[in-house]
């Protein structure tokens, strides 16, 4: 997002420099994991409850799955099409003068979907190995070994699956017995493993609504028309 007529260039520095950090971030741990770790390899931080876990998402955030191949290819496209929303709605916060830190929220959100749509893109051209769907059975299958970068590839444009690695697994334990349904069954909190992108949309999101919500409230109303005195 290049400084225009209009815009102040500190905030829209401030911008491009943030969603510049989190997407080096985000790709250098995702590259790095991809090629040093085999799917579903498990590597302990703090005990159990905090880890890097290797899973590919073929789907959405958080390893929410969507409909396929035709599904993959929708969430694709979609992304590209928030992105460049994403990206015009910058361009009128900033000329409007909003405040910085909701300008840095957006653009929060902004850099973890290009990061993921980074993975979606490109990552079935550059790797030689990854999640691939499987048109006979209709799921998609994972991968033996260590994943390298490579020109053959294993997916089109658009079709390569999101490297997911954080995973805090913070709390097991079993339901009582007399609860209905659950009773007895186990359960996990938090079972979704996530990257970098996945955290910058929820931090940004989640920020616009505690900080921010005011401020969306105000510029949803409706300018009041002048009212013109009967002569």
């Amino acid at each position: 997002m290049k400084p225009s007529v209009g815009m102040k260039p500190s905030i829209v520095w401030m911008s491009i420099l943030l969603v510049t950090v989190i997407l080096l971030l985000d790709q250098a741990l995702k590259i790095w994991v991809k090629t040093n770790m085999s799917l579903g390899e498990d590597i302990s931080l703090i005990g159990t409850w905090a880890r890097i876990h290797f899973v590919e998402n073929p789907g959405m955030a958080f390893g929410w799955m969507f409909g396929g191949k035709a599904g993959k290819l929708f969430l694709s496209v979609f992304r590209i099409i928030a992105i460049a929303a994403i990206i015009w709605y910058l361009r009128m916060l900033v000329r409007d003068n909003a405040p910085k830190g909701f300008v840095l929220c957006i653009s929060s959100v902004l850099a973890g979907a290009m990061g993921n749509m980074i993975d979606c893109a490109f990552y079935g051209w550059i790797f030689d190995t990854g999640t691939v769907y499987n048109t006979e059975i209709g799921e998609y299958m994972g991968y033996a070994g260590v994943s390298a970068l490579s020109c053959g590839g294993y997916a089109p444009f658009l079709q390569g699956c999101v490297v997911d690695m954080l995973s805090f697994p913070i709390l097991h334990g079993v339901f009582p017995e007399w609860l209905p349904l659950v009773g007895n069954s186990s359960f996990l909190f938090f079972a979704p493993v996530f990257n970098i992108s996945d955290s910058a949309v929820t931090v940004g999101g989640l920020s616009i609504i505690v900080f921010y919500w005011k401020y969306l409230k105000q510029t949803g109303k409706k300018p009041q028309q002048p009212r013109i005195k009967a002569k």
